[in-house]
């Protein structure tokens, strides 16, 4: 039984929330609630056109759905982004499948609250982590990722968790362009070379708890996300250079 002396959580209605998702029925119906919870004012679920219930259990949860049948996760999250209420002044991702930690929305979102940056990225390999939750490509990736921004645009990162949350103005300046898996990447770079206040928080990560990894689920998908991964940063460091230090 609640409470009834406990404090509500803080009011978030300027906060639009993101959640791509694909065949991830059993994750996505909690994942939204758990979101919904924290005083957000819409979510918005991607669905990729999945073959189960899915969409259906992201509406029942009270997400707003938005289908995005071509594939390509950077197709499913500009179909969010064009979804979200005008008025939103903050845009958070995160992902349905149960994999990231809900609980760290405030964790995510304070320092732009607090008007001390302008994205927040949620490191998975900082924080709580389940064994077993980041396959060993993915920690490499980002680790390569964090060596290859600091050499480009000198700015320190851990990871590309699809865990974070932007200004909705700045997100907007970025002109993100990606259409592939490439895309958590493409902003890291783009915010770098932007200038803004990038900070990183701890968020740990867990076991996923619906669908199939798209990524990491084989050693196949493993190695075709780090050539993608790979070639979207160099094309990007030709197109993309460093903010010029006054």
């Amino acid at each position: 039984m609640a409470d009834p002396a406990a404090p509500e959580p803080p009011r978030r209605a300027a906060v639009s929330v993101v959640i791509p998702c694909l065949d991830e029925e059993t994750a996505i119906g909690p994942c939204v609630a758990a979101v919904r919870a924290h005083g957000v004012g819409e979510v918005v679920v991607v669905d990729g056109g999945s073959a189960d219930r899915t969409a259906e259990r992201a509406a029942v949860a009270g997400a707003r759905v938005v289908v995005e049948r071509r594939r390509g996760y950077g197709r499913a999250m500009q179909a969010g982004i064009a979804a979200i209420s005008p008025g939103a002044g903050v845009v958070l991702f995160i992902d349905g499948d149960g994999s990231d930690r809900p609980e760290m929305i405030p964790a995510v979102l304070e320092p732009i609250e607090r008007g001390e940056a302008d994205l927040v990225l949620g490191s998975r390999l900082e924080g709580p982590r389940e064994p077993g939750s980041l396959s060993p490509a993915q920690i490499a990736a980002g680790r390569l990722t964090g060596l290859l921004l600091r050499l480009r645009y000198g700015v320190r990162s851990t990871d590309m968790s699809p865990f974070r949350a932007i200004r909705r103005d700045a997100l907007d300046r970025l002109g993100m362009r990606e259409e592939t898996f490439g895309w958590n990447l493409e902003m890291q770079m783009r915010a770098a070379a932007a200038g803004l206040r990038i900070l990183e928080v701890p968020v740990g990560q867990r076991r996923r708890a619906g669908g199939v990894s798209k990524v990491s689920g084989d050693l196949a998908a493993a190695l075709r996300a780090i050539w993608v991964l790979s070639r979207t940063f160099v094309r990007l460091a030709v197109r993309i250079p460093p903010r010029r230090q006054v």
